[in-house]
């Protein structure tokens, strides 16, 4: 008689290893800076990660409490309402007009999108992803979810015949985080064509679109930044071109996951499918709390005016402390060097107090800058004023 086997299916020395091989969280590294920034008897000034600090419009907190009473399970494409307030304000804000609402599907905050749109689009090993070459991580780490390979290049003119002839996604941000660099609509018409030419799909990440400073400030008679499905770059064809925007950073909703993406609408009908059975679903008390948001103006302005104020005061003390500001056209940062290591600038700010985030988390061309956040209350942003003019 044969004898009987137990244990674990994977014996000693054969046991798999799980989880996925995926890079440690940047953020862990700065640890030994914040700690030392709260040593500071003044206390910590926070400006590394963009997290809103400002109340969330009390009107959105209304239409929330307003649909609390919600039983049953919402739509991963959302309710018909909520896609169409994103077809009206892509056509009050962004210039797009016509957009079908079946061509709108609400996500639960951008980033989860950026992370999971490698996968649901169906890329494989063997496929590129092109990145900015400053670009948050997430991009990346799509990429690898997906088993594809993520390449940093700002136009596909960088690629090599061979690695050109893999891409699958394209992806822009624009305004772009940490730089805040802004691109121009016929910059943007050059990526698409050139893409599409390709075969492959255009994602834009757009959600500080309505943070534009200087030429791209409406408020002072600039110029709206420009949309991925604005007609001037998609020709009028949105075909695979889609735009992904959050409403964390225009109406201090970071903390409800409230985003959307629209465009492609012959791939959207895949997408809604794909998000359906991963259970990808914005809880309907979101839904119409983004509703009214999307349709209320005011309160983006307001929210833009107090920014606004806090870069003018931050510039200034910023530049007196020796450091160079680049691009930051728009959005929530000040992308700045010294002309040091990207280190020496966060141990030297960390000594004031002062936490930004480190150029290096964002690609190997952030070597030598910090990123600078807007995001702290006047009080704080204050207080990292008086401390630079002081060193």
């Amino acid at each position: 008689m044969a004898a009987e086997t137990t244990g674990s299916p994977a014996s000693a020395g054969t046991q798999r290893a799980f989880g996925l091989d995926l890079p440690d969280y940047p953020w862990e590294s700065m640890a030994p800076y914040v700690e030392a920034a709260r040593r500071h008897p003044g206390g910590v000034v926070n400006l590394s990660i963009g997290t809103p600090v400002d109340p969330t419009p009390e009107l959105v907190q209304e239409a929330l409490r307003a649909a609390a009473d919600a039983p049953g399970y919402p739509t991963v494409h959302g309710t018909t309402a909520v896609r169409q307030a994103v077809v009206e304000w892509f056509a009050r804000r962004r210039g797009v007009e016509g957009l079908d609402e079946q061509a709108v599907m609400p996500t639960i905050g951008s980033k989860e999108l950026v992370a999971w749109l490698p996968f649901f689009l169906g890329l494989e090993p063997g496929d590129v992803v092109v990145r900015p070459r400053v670009a948050y991580p997430t991009y990346d780490i799509g990429a690898r979810l997906a088993g594809a390979t993520a390449v940093p290049a700002d136009s596909l003119d960088e690629l090599d015949a061979a690695t050109r002839a893999r891409v699958r996604l394209v992806w822009l941000n624009s305004p772009g985080n940490p730089t805040g660099a802004v691109r121009t609509a016929d910059e943007l018409r050059a990526v698409v064509d050139d893409a599409r030419s390709l075969g492959a799909v255009v994602a834009s990440d757009e959600c500080y679109a309505e943070l534009g400073w200087g030429a791209w400030d409406i408020q002072r008679g600039g110029e709206p930044v420009p949309s991925v499905l604005d007609p001037r770059v998609s020709g009028g064809d949105l075909a695979g071109l889609l735009s992904v925007y959050s409403l964390s950073k225009q109406s201090n909703l970071a903390g409800y996951r409230a985003a959307f993406v629209a465009g492609a609408p012959e791939l959207m009908p895949n997408l809604v499918n794909s998000r359906k059975h991963a259970g990808m679903i914005m809880p309907y008390p979101v839904q119409e709390a983004m509703r009214v948001a999307l349709g209320d103006d005011v309160h983006v302005e307001e929210q833009k005016v107090r920014y606004r104020s806090r870069r003018e005061r931050l510039v200034p003390a910023l530049e007196g402390f020796g450091l160079r500001i680049s691009h930051s056209e728009a959005g929530l940062y000040l992308w700045c060097t010294a002309g040091e290591g990207t280190w020496e600038t966060v141990g030297r700010l960390a000594e004031l107090g002062i936490v930004v985030g480190p150029g290096v988390f964002y690609g190997d061309d952030g070597a030598g800058f910090v990123r600078v956040a807007l995001t702290g209350s006047d009080e704080r942003i204050d207080a990292a004023v008086e401390r630079l003019a002081g060193a």
